[in-house]
């Protein structure tokens, strides 16, 4: 990435930083800076939100928690290095329940913060986008529609907006326990190390 993408991406990230625009979030703080990883990444993975005790307390996605665990086991399956990759998210801040407990983002919040992943993935230009869970997905659509389901779109590399696409599930333990055990999960990743090898990256 050029010094001029890279203040572009500072300056993103500074802006982010500062947004108030979901009144349920307003308290909380974006996630987005040169934590997220490699600006001239490997993979680009769109997950759903800052978690309470990861990202949201470490400010760096999947760390912190047992989903950046499980994420580590599933980079390290495939040899892919934290380093190599960049992670965003549907939304930038942390949604929660009254309770405090972690929330599904509302679709509002999700469509507020969409040009915030346009504008990362037109500032980063990555050939491999990996949507991490159905809310990921959703999220990208909202940029570029497209007609994939999690369920039927899993682990297949496809098309879109003139880059390559392969969804997977999250790794969150609820996901693992219910949807899409970390043996599956594993698979799913060997077919991403596959893709990397094929675009040579």
């Amino acid at each position: 990435m050029s010094s001029t993408s890279v203040r572009a991406f500072e300056s993103l990230a500074a802006e982010a930083r500062k947004c108030c625009i979901c009144e349920a979030m307003r308290d909380k703080t974006a996630v987005l800076s040169k934590l997220n990883g490699n600006l001239d990444p490997r993979v680009f993975f769109v997950a759903e939100a800052p978690g309470r005790q990861g990202a949201d307390r470490t400010r760096r996605p999947f760390y912190g928690d047992k989903s950046g665990e499980n994420f580590q086991v599933l980079l390290d399956s495939i040899d892919l290095k934290r380093d190599d990759i960049f992670i965003t998210n549907s939304v930038l801040c942390s949604p929660r329940k009254p309770n405090g407990a972690n929330r599904r983002p509302l679709k509002s919040e999700m469509n507020n913060c969409s040009d915030y992943l346009r504008r990362t993935l037109q500032l980063i230009d990555p050939r491999l986008i990996v949507p991490l869970g159905s809310v990921a997905l959703e999220a990208l659509g909202m940029l570029e529609p497209h007609n994939l389901t999690l369920k039927t779109g899993v682990g297949r590399v496809v098309k879109w907006n003139k880059r390559e696409l392969l969804p997977l599930y999250h790794p969150s333990p609820q996901v693992i326990a219910s949807h899409r055990n970390l043996e599956a999960q594993l698979k799913d990743y060997a077919v991403l190390g596959k893709a990397l090898t094929r675009l040579g990256i």
